[in-house]
């Protein structure tokens, strides 16, 4: 495989520390020992691929998906458990241009229906996933933000969108959401979750229907052999008429050699208290259940899990290695104390971080690789896969299938991504741009 961080990114380091194994133990899938034939094959056990197998065996199709790690070992088994609109980190008016407002509007769309879909599939195959929270809210860490937030509430009702809740500063503390803000914007779509939880349950819903799922069986190559595709793992071999490629920010650049340069993955770190005491919580100000994030360019996330622990993450870490993870989940707790300083002295008991996936038209990929039949891809939510991943592989299921999907399906996540310059060595391009958007905070 040749990867864009080094060696210690993709191995056991840095998610050492993660709370989600804690809460349920992962399942015992296969290892590939030997050559089975599929209709459709898909590479990576994520939410993408997790839904996309999901779905298709749902209709009968025979399934085989390939994870090369243990079941939740990458980002889906390690994010923040956002399910909320987001995929995207572009404009409306940025995607008009570039694609047209047909497009712009029906992408859009499609964020709405990806976190509906997440809900529906909850409530459908009875996975209890610890959902909470009513929406999510953006906090303004500057005054501006808290203008630009009014105006797009007014927007968003001009328009007929869910309805957004306004908090002014001065009532935050009433709203059980006390901290150095300057306002909040709630909108009333989308929750949190358990994303290990939601995982497992849909791969439950998946073995349930057909679908044969293998662990620690990583493909090592992909290639067109007549009318057939094969992919090899080192111990085994699927032969399918459809491949569909799943690997998000954990992608390698020959798997298979479209992959290169299209994607561009980038850290994000996460910190997790022990439970806090109810004297802990009145201390701080902070009572809400809501999931929340700031305005900053690079954003902090967190809130308050139903176990009474509290969840803060960041967007930020640019290098790889034990000294660099070190580094960033020092400044996580660092801004964490800053922004809750009551919790000064409550101990971050886990932590650990993962790959997000950027594109640089900054909207996912979803679709046919060019030139190459039979073969799909579905990458880059930009920090927002639990709703986005799932809803790509709802998408991925009926272009395996060769059926136009039934929900929206913008132009905008079609187009082939663009390479970044300068190819593998584009991770250096991270610590500039990084250093940009942390001027642009200020």
């Amino acid at each position: 495989m040749k990867r864009v961080f080094p060696a210690f990114a993709y191995g056991p380091g840095p998610r050492a520390g993660c709370w989600w194994d804690e809460t349920v133990a992962a399942p015992d899938w296969p290892k590939l020992d030997h050559g089975i034939e599929a209709d459709v094959a898909i590479v990576g056990g994520g939410f993408t691929g997790m839904s996309a197998a999901f779905h298709l065996a749902e209709r009968g199709c025979r399934v085989a998906m390939l994870e090369a790690q243990t079941p939740g070992w990458g980002a889906s088994g390690r994010n923040g458990g956002f399910c909320c609109l987001g995929g995207a980190k572009t404009s409306n008016a940025a995607l008009t241009r570039a694609f047209g407002q047909e497009a712009a509007r029906d992408y859009w769309l499609s964020e709405r229906a990806a976190v509906d879909l997440v809900d529906q599939l909850l409530d459908r195959l009875n996975i209890d996933a610890d959902r909470h929270s009513n929406g999510e809210t953006m906090l303004a860490h500057r005054p501006r933000d808290m203008e630009r937030m009014k105006r797009d509430a007014e927007e968003m009702a001009r328009k007929g969108e869910p309805e957004p809740m306004l908090i002014e500063a001065a009532d935050l503390a009433r709203h059980c959401m006390n901290g150095p803000f300057h306002g909040a914007l709630t909108i009333p779509v989308g929750f949190a979750l358990n994303p290990r939880k939601y995982l497992f349950g849909l791969a439950d819903a998946a073995i349930a229907r057909g679908a044969q799922l293998f662990q620690q069986s990583p493909a090592t190559a992909i290639r067109r052999d007549g009318l057939k595709w094969q992919i090899d793992s080192p111990a085994g071999s699927v032969t399918a008429d459809t491949v569909v490629i799943a690997t998000n920010g954990y992608s390698s650049e020959d798997i298979p050699g479209w992959m290169a340069g299209r994607y561009l993955p980038s850290q994000s770190n996460v910190t997790v208290t022990r439970p806090l005491t109810d004297a802990e919580i009145a201390a701080q100000g902070w009572h809400s259940d809501q999931m929340a994030y700031d305005t900053r360019n690079l954003l902090h996330y967190f809130r308050l899990m139903p176990d009474r622990r509290f969840l803060f993450g960041l967007r930020g870490g640019v290098l790889s290695s034990p000294a660099a993870e070190a580094r960033a989940r020092k400044r996580n707790r660092r801004d964490f104390e800053q922004m809750f300083p009551a919790w000064r002295d409550v101990p971050s008991l886990n932590q650990w971080s993962g790959l997000v996936c950027l594109s640089r038209r900054r909207v996912p990929f979803v679709g046919p690789v060019s030139e190459q039949p039979g073969l799909y891809a579905g990458f880059a939510y930009h920090g927002n896969g639990v709703a986005m991943g799932s809803y790509s592989g709802r998408l991925l299921a009926d272009l395996a299938l060769s059926r136009k999907p039934d929900l929206p399906y913008s132009r905008a996540m079609t187009m082939s991504p663009p390479r970044f310059p300068p190819g593998v060595l584009r991770r250096l391009l991270i610590p500039a741009a990084y250093f940009y958007y942390a001027l642009r905070d200020l």
